[in-house]
């Protein structure tokens, strides 16, 4: 069908050349003008159905076949034009619009499916949208954006399709569907936001498969004590709503160890099942103590009072960033220790991932990185891989060079990683807990 419609739309961006130089009877080229110009507008407003129902994956099938055209007559195109002016005897009215009405034609098909990927597409960067809209009419290097581009808008929709079929067939063994409703606990400088998500497009996943899912819900930076008490109030609510006995804890960065303190020390331990942590952590952060040392004591209260305003706003009733920050800190963390020893009845199982350079994720955590290279080894970018491990251990891994960073584990940027696609992550973990009786 894409060869065809090719075909058609070259017809039509050519017409002048064609009228110009075959003989056709006038009431011929009027009649096959209109003709292809209601084709030309028909592939426009053509829609594509995907194999399953999606209005975001129809735009982006659609889209990906327009750029597809768009970029595939381009060559044709321009071979055309310059035979056109070498050969032809036409007239200079006729061959400026031999380049005006392919450019105007041509424009049309790319940006709308340029619309229409955009609207369906979350794994473009803003930066391919700018280069591609201030270079699109320039030859060469328009075919390799548009290129760039389309693979990526393909390869998504290919993801993303073949995610929802996966979803689809398995929604009725709901494998996530545990004994215990599902906590989802957030790490420093982040909160629990009903139009933001900090876990991006992973709840939804555990929700689709039967999880019953809660977030923490305490401020974005706090003590670990206070962190904690914050989220026994919200566990407590969990239990009372669902009448459930106990909890299923998920817990990223910091919210691991506000979730250790709350069941060891806050009375949570007869209630929490199990306690999963995601590169938490857990034996604290060298680069913590080398920034807090080198930072002026004035830099870092004018960085904690600009924190603790913006996020007074944002929701917080009295978030203390230095507070937060240095029971990060591995001497915080061993004086804290007795009372965050593990609870015999709860299950702990901790997961970790690396960056593989510094490449594999941008500011902060490209920083982060060097420092923590420097001063430990291998890490996510803010925690060392060693710090990780509490209890069950995993390591998180990917056969590429591009590796997986603290945001990653956390969908935080909505991006498909080659090898490691974080909603199966968790829907696994979860599942894993649904097969243990949790």
């Amino acid at each position: 069908m894409k060869i065809i419609e090719l075909i058609l739309l070259l017809v039509f961006y050519n017409i002048i050349p064609i009228w110009t130089e075959i003989a056709f009877p006038t009431a011929a080229k009027v009649i096959g003008t209109v003709i292809m110009s209601i084709i030309f507008f028909a592939i426009l407003i053509r829609s594509e159905k995907p194999e399953v129902k999606s209005f975001r994956l129809g735009s982006l099938k659609r889209g990906v076949s327009l750029l597809w055209l768009s970029g595939m007559a381009i060559i044709p195109e321009i071979i055309v034009i310059i035979l056109y002016f070498v050969k032809s005897d036409a007239g200079v009215l006729p061959k400026i619009f031999s380049i005006v009405m392919p450019i105007l034609a041509l424009g049309a098909t790319f940006f709308d499916g340029f619309i229409r990927t955009a609207i369906g597409s979350k794994q473009i960067k803003a930066a391919d949208y700018i280069l591609l809209l201030i270079f699109w009419w320039m030859p060469v290097i328009n075919i390799i954006l548009i290129r760039k581009f389309y693979k990526t808008a393909k390869r998504e929709y290919i993801f993303e399709l073949s995610k929802a079929e996966i979803e689809n067939a398995r929604a009725e063994n709901e494998i996530c569907k545990t004994k215990y409703p599902i906590v989802m606990v957030h790490g420093i400088f982040f909160r629990d936001w009903q139009y933001m998500n900090y876990w991006g497009r992973v709840p939804a996943t555990l929700i689709r498969n039967g999880a019953a899912v809660y977030y923490g819900n305490q401020q974005s930076a706090k003590s670990i004590p206070e962190s904690a008490a914050e989220l026994k109030e919200q566990i407590e609510r969990v239990l009372a709503e669902t009448g459930a006995e106990k909890v299923n804890i998920i817990a990223h960065s910091k919210g691991g160890l506000d979730s250790r303190y709350a069941i060891s020390s806050l009375g949570l331990g007869e209630r929490v099942a199990t306690l999963t942590t995601i590169n938490t952590p857990h034996g604290g952060s060298d680069m913590v103590d080398c920034l807090m040392g080198k930072m002026p004591d004035k830099t870092v209260n004018w960085i904690a009072d600009r924190y603790n305003a913006i996020f007074r706003k944002l929701g917080d009733k009295n978030p203390d960033f230095i507070a937060g920050v240095k029971d990060l800190s591995p001497v915080r963390l061993k004086e804290l220790a007795p009372e965050m020893e593990d609870c015999p009845t709860v299950s702990y199982r901790s997961c970790m991932s690396v960056m593989k350079n510094v490449f594999s994720a941008g500011l902060p955590l490209n920083v982060g990185y060097l420092i923590i290279k420097k001063l430990n080894g291998r890490s996510d970018g803010l925690v060392w891989e060693g710090a990780a491990i509490h209890g069950e251990h995993r390591m998180v891994t990917t056969k590429g060079v591009r590796g997986i960073s603290h945001g990653d584990t956390i969908d935080l940027f909505r991006e498909n990683i080659d090898g490691y696609d974080v909603r199966e992550f968790y829907a696994n973990l979860v599942a894993e807990l649904k097969k243990q009786g949790f």
